[in-house]
């Protein structure tokens, strides 16, 4: 049985718009949202994936747009800026010229680890960075989208290292490597980083250890969770029984039916998902059409009408069309 962390499985966020937010993750970063879904738990808000062309694990940024949520504010112990991997060091150079035209806030590129980033924000100030994969070895990345504007040479290519920021070092630092497997690969004043499976950009996880910052506050612009990849429903089982044995809080099996997966609490304010490769986002929906219309899991299909009744409308028949 497979049971090692393969990588970064997605990052779910929370926005203050999901229409602003559609846009943006398609028509200015090029990404696909291949499912319009609604969050399992709460019904009321949406949950849109964005993910590769073909929806592959570790490709996927997500959203929820809990009504009436405030703006987060930043902090230690927070998931704090979501990474995302390009081709080369001269797609950052592209990306720059990108965000400048289209009014992106964005820093300059810099370097940190061997490998040279971008760090940017959207409309929330929900904080990301693309990072070059010109210098990386590890897990693969994903496949442009086909319909994206962006030139396939530099699109963005799957999750890339994602910064968690907190003030216990030593407590994330044991759960990453002694728990998870996880090794620590380098470090650079209070940045460390960490490694799984196979390594590499899609396998990364970034420790920022810091004491003087007070506590993150959950809201929208911020990061929910963060999702590890396990190979399946098996080794999520063996995952499942060493956190209970652990004694995390947790929550058990989760079946969302593009996936399974269990949340535990990985340290204050960072909580953490294990989740399968499959069956994927295609199963209820075909690659030519996918995101178009509301899709919902079987168990919530007898509630439609209800559920469509109830969620505002969000037109997004445009979703498999080229943008410009």
């Amino acid at each position: 049985m497979d049971t090692q962390i393969r990588g970064l499985h997605h990052v779910t966020a929370m926005t203050s718009s999901a229409e602003k937010n559609y846009r943006f993750f398609t028509d200015v970063l090029g990404l696909r949202m291949i499912k319009k879904t609604v969050n399992q738990d709460d019904i009321s808000a949406y949950h849109l994936y964005f993910t590769d062309d073909i929806g592959g694990a570790g490709t996927d940024m997500t959203f929820f747009d809990f009504q009436g949520l405030p703006k987060g504010q930043k902090g230690t112990n927070t998931i704090a800026r979501t990474g995302f991997r390009v081709a080369t060091d001269a797609s950052l150079a592209y990306w720059v010229e990108r965000f400048d035209r289209l009014n992106v806030e964005h820093g300059e590129i810099k370097e940190r680890f061997g490998k040279k980033y971008l760090e940017f924000s959207d409309f929330d100030d929900q904080l990301m960075q693309l990072v070059s994969d010109e210098h990386n070895k590890g897990v693969a990345a994903g496949i442009p989208w086909k319909n994206s504007n962006v030139p396939a040479e530099h699109s963005i290519i799957g999750l890339g290292p994602t910064i968690v920021v907190v003030s216990n070092f030593d407590h994330m630092k044991l759960v990453l490597k002694n728990v998870l497997g996880f090794e620590e690969t380098a470090s650079d004043g209070t940045m460390h980083l960490f490694e799984v499976g196979e390594g590499g950009n899609g396998a990364t996880i970034i420790v920022d250890h810091r004491e003087d910052l007070p506590p993150a506050m959950q809201g929208f612009g911020n990061v929910h969770h963060l999702a590890l990849r396990v190979a399946d429903d098996e080794a999520l089982r063996f995952w499942i029984k060493k956190i209970n044995e652990l004694e995390f809080p947790n929550s058990g099996f989760v079946d969302r039916f593009y996936f399974q997966s269990e949340y535990f609490q990985a340290a204050p304010g960072v909580l953490f998902e294990l989740a399968t490769d499959g069956p994927g986002f295609l199963q209820d929906e075909t690659y030519e059409h996918a995101g178009e219309i509301l899709s919902l899991p079987p168990h919530l299909q007898s509630e439609r009408e209800e559920i469509e009744a109830y969620v505002r409308p969000f037109d997004t028949s445009d979703a498999n069309t080229k943008r410009q």
